[in-house]
């Protein structure tokens, strides 16, 4: 398996300071947000290629099908105008050859939430075959259903997409969201995983960010070891969402050491 650290985790940074101490921690791989890519999509993949960094997985600047409840993260109101960036996100992110592209249902509103997540999910999914890309419906935390998405388990994904028709869609897993899933059921999906992100859920109930893996019990290394077990080979994509007196007050460089010394270690 390879090792990567997805941008949001050093999200002070820019994409080229993100692209040096990747490189320099010792990384396979960087988890791109679009959000932090610069314009000049030539110049950026010249720089990858450049640094020897693959792609893991890619989160495109509007995430969401339905409005996300996160301050600063929100975007725009309408799910028609969310699909069409998300549609021109695969388009965009193709040629950076990710592992795969996520996408999020977003909180449910009312009782048509569902259904325009399932058109929605049609309509990205067509754009993303065309471009070429692997597209992976990314189920988040149970506490975060009235936030980030309405999908919270893998069985309730795979209704989603069955419901979809979408079949040749995946799952994109996150042993955070994932944490109280048995590490058997994950390994029974594993050739429906287009990617993983891997990050603890801190032991202490105060805190509300993640925790490095391996730093707070073994579950990220059980998902993981199932899943290897299992066949599956795709990037550890290191994600941790921190607070400014977190994770996310390291200096870079101090930063991208720590998650790979973690990573390194399952």
């Amino acid at each position: 398996m390879k090792l990567a650290l997805s941008e949001i985790s050093t999200v002070n940074a820019s994409f080229e300071e993100d692209v040096t101490a990747y490189t320099k921690a010792g990384f396979d791989g960087i988890g791109i947000w679009e959000m932090k890519l610069p314009p000049d999509d030539d110049a950026n993949i010249a720089r990858l290629r450049e640094s020897g960094l693959g792609v893991a997985n890619c989160v495109p600047a509007i995430p969401s099908i339905l409005p996300l409840r996160i301050p600063g993260m929100e975007g725009p109101p309408n799910p028609v105008d969310r699909i069409a960036a998300l549609r021109a996100s695969m388009n965009r992110l193709a040629p950076y050859e990710p592992e795969s592209v996520l996408v999020l249902t977003g909180p449910a509103v009312d009782e048509h939430s569902r259904a325009i997540v399932i058109r929605g999910l049609y309509e990205i999914a067509e754009a993303a075959a065309a471009a070429g890309v692997r597209l992976g419906l990314e189920p988040s935390h149970p506490s975060q259903h009235e936030s980030v998405s309405f999908v919270n388990w893998i069985d309730d994904s795979l209704a989603l997409l069955a419901e979809a028709d979408l079949d040749h869609v995946g799952l994109m897993a996150d042993t955070y969201n994932l944490w109280n899933e048995p590490p058997g059921d994950l390994a029974a999906v594993a050739d429906r995983i287009t990617g993983l992100h891997v990050a603890d859920e801190p032991s202490d109930p105060n805190r509300t960010d993640r925790a490095l893996p391996g730093e707070d019990g073994t579950r990220a290394f059980e998902h993981i070891d199932a899943l290897q077990r299992a066949g599956w080979d795709g990037y550890l994509d290191v994600e941790i969402f921190s607070t400014p007196e977190g994770f996310w007050s390291l200096p870079i460089d101090e930063a991208a050491r720590r998650a790979y010394a973690a990573i390194a270690r399952l």
